[in-house]
């Protein structure tokens, strides 16, 4: 069985105890991961393909160690001035085994709360019954208690928290751009498609300077509305003809 998963914006593809080398994770050295952004899982007798991910299955791993890379090299130089610079770069990797892949993991966590909440009502009915005999060994005569009915027609007000979009999809928008929009409230393909462009650029330049203006916005919002209807084969045609997002 093998799947293909997105880490830390690469895709691998993953079998059972593979090791491999990955960009740096935030976990310690020896902690268990998850990722739950899966593409696309094959155990042999049936080819699951995501929408973009697989729903329910996951992949958990274990941190092996943190390391880095060899050293890159880059030297610059401006022939006839006199110019020339060298410069280093190691870059951080993790070293992860896969420890199992798992394709029916949101039910059997639904099977476990489902449990829990089963032995909980138990419980409280125990609880209940215990105190209502102590109550009428006491007060033999005690009045009943109005307990009001609430209406089952009335929505509750309280908010699920959808689940964000993976902003990574758009061109042009890595990791690190999607945790800054995610930080400005916009973490859904719904809520990027709304904003304008000038309004995205804005953005960027607050949380990391004048260096973010380098990046292009202008088709980040039409790539967003796409991706919220779904219409992700248009959405391929449009970031074959993309560049960095730019056109």
């Amino acid at each position: 069985m093998f799947a293909i998963v997105e880490i830390a914006g690469q895709q691998f593809k993953v079998e059972k105890d593979q090791k491999l080398y990955v960009h740096r994770l935030e976990a310690k050295e020896g902690d268990k991961v998850s990722f739950n952004n899966i593409l696309l899982t094959d155990d042999g007798k049936k080819v699951n393909i995501g929408t973009p991910n697989v729903l329910g299955a996951e992949i958990t791993a274990k941190v092996l160690a943190h390391m880095k890379g060899d050293k890159v090299k880059v030297f610059k130089k401006k022939r006839r001035k006199g110019y020339q610079k060298l410069n280093g770069h190691r870059q951080y990797f993790s070293h992860i085994q896969i420890d199992e892949i798992s394709l029916d993991h949101k039910k059997t966590s639904e099977k476990k709360e489902t449990k829990t909440k089963t032995t909980t009502e138990k419980k409280v009915t125990k609880t209940t019954a215990t105190e209502k005999k102590k109550v009428e060994t006491k007060k033999p005569a005690a009045k009943k208690t109005e307990v009001k009915k609430v209406d089952a027609k009335k929505p509750t007000t309280e908010k699920s928290d959808a689940k964000a979009d993976n902003l990574t999809k758009i061109e042009g928008v890595g990791p690190k751009l999607a945790s800054i929009f995610k930080d400005a409230g916009i973490d859904s393909f719904k809520k990027l498609s709304k904003t304008k462009s000038e309004k995205l650029s804005e953005i960027l330049v607050e949380a990391g300077g004048n260096a973010y203006k380098r990046f292009d916005t202008t088709t980040w919002s039409e790539q967003a509305e796409l991706a919220s209807d779904g219409k992700w084969d248009e959405l391929k045609d449009l970031q074959e003809k993309l560049s960095g997002g730019k056109e």
